[in-house]
């Protein structure tokens, strides 16, 4: 069987970005059953959404690499209510402590957009005094828990993180249901 050169993986929450088997979470291989393929960046196991998998090396790097400035794009549900003022600060690049962001775009997902999203299985934990709503980041960074991190240094404890878009490839415009994956082009990227 030939392998495709791109592969859009819309990865469920508690896969671990991983083909080798592991103890206690699924692997992408239940997902991708292709021989010599890895992903190109990861994508946490408790975050969802678009992962980009490849067997080409120069490829993987471009995807994966900061230097290329590839951006990645995020649906994050936070708790609490919307803020002009944190929403600058995310926009203007948070002090993690070990590392200064880079400036994000930062925006409220309207509840008519956030209700396109697949439900969470388990869901999330509602709490019933506490508000909660809906963050678009887009990035061209990718360091680790970066965007949980930017979330809740500004008051905003991240509930389900769902990346939506890398690139010009979008989660949506694919069609791509919640565990399946299509090969695409690079030059979709």
């Amino acid at each position: 069987m030939s392998v495709p050169e791109l592969i859009v993986l819309n990865k469920p929450y508690g896969v671990i970005c991983q083909f080798s088997a592991h103890e206690k979470y699924p692997t992408l291989k239940q997902y991708v059953p292709l021989p010599d393929i890895y992903p190109a960046g990861r994508l946490d196991t408790d975050s969802e959404g678009l992962l980009l998998l490849t067997a080409n090396g120069r490829l993987q790097a471009k995807i994966a690499h900061p230097k290329y400035k590839l951006v990645k794009t995020y649906w994050a549900q936070v708790e609490g209510k919307p803020s002009a003022e944190r929403l600058q600060q995310l926009g203007q690049g948070v002090d993690l402590g070990d590392f200064m962001t880079a400036p994000a775009q930062v925006s409220v997902v309207s509840a008519v957009d956030s209700a396109r999203l697949w439900p969470r299985v388990p869901p999330i934990r509602e709490r019933k005094t506490v508000a909660d709503f809906w963050l678009q980041i887009r990035i061209s960074e990718g360091k680790n828990r970066q965007v949980r991190r930017m979330c809740a240094r500004v008051g905003w404890p991240c509930l389900r993180l769902v990346r939506i878009g890398i690139g010009r490839l979008n989660v949506f415009s694919l069609d791509l249901p919640l565990g399946r994956w299509q090969a695409v082009s690079p030059h979709d990227l």
